[in-house]
């Protein structure tokens, strides 16, 4: 016997063992059917309302899981909104303590250069530090045409020349961006 004949007449075994099963079946059904009285009426009822428990049971426990993780999750999210400047923070707190030495130096020093040298250091380390998080300074602005997406016009003046009309002609507020989000939209004046 082949390969293909021994599938064949497994297939049919399987299909005849389906049918007999299907027929116990009907045939269990037909006599709990005609085997109901009053006896069998209550005996239904009974299981029904067991199963009505214990599906009430099971929506109950899925329900209150799902406010666990809900209320979990909440609160997870609440907690890494809370902390999530953290890693900023520290990093800034030293540029702080620069200041304020630059501040205490400030008092004792006459020469201005100096000052203003230190505080200029002091400044880069900040934007150094931002600009490691992400933050980017909007630049080129002055001449380029108004974008309303990442600028906001404070006021229009007459333009300078035909060129200038509908373009930004100063900034008076830089505008910054984290990663491609405008977290500052950069104030500007353009030309009428």
């Amino acid at each position: 016997m082949s390969d293909k004949d021994i599938m064949n007449e497994e297939q049919t075994t399987s299909q005849e063992q389906e049918v007999k099963q299907e027929d116990l079946r009907e045939a269990n059904n037909k006599s709990n059917a005609e085997n109901v009285g009053d006896d069998g009426l209550s005996f239904i009822e009974e299981n029904l309302k067991k199963e009505v428990a214990d599906l009430k049971d099971k929506y109950l426990r899925l329900y209150s899981e799902f406010e666990n993780y809900r209320r979990r999750t909440a609160k997870e999210r609440l907690d890494l909104i809370t902390t999530a400047s953290e890693d900023l923070i520290k990093e800034i707190l030293p540029i702080i303590d620069d200041f304020e030495r630059a501040f205490k130096a400030s008092e004792k020093e006459s020469d201005v250069v100096k000052v203003r040298e230190g505080n200029q250091l002091v400044f880069q380390k900040l934007v150094k530090t931002l600009e490691n998080k992400g933050v980017k300074v909007m630049e080129d602005l002055i001449g380029n045409s108004f974008d309303a997406d990442t600028q906001e016009a404070i006021t229009q003046i007459p333009a300078p020349n035909e060129e200038m009309k509908g373009k930004v002609i100063d900034v008076v507020e830089k505008g910054y961006t984290l990663g491609d989000k405008v977290i500052r939209y950069a104030k500007v004046v353009t030309g009428a």
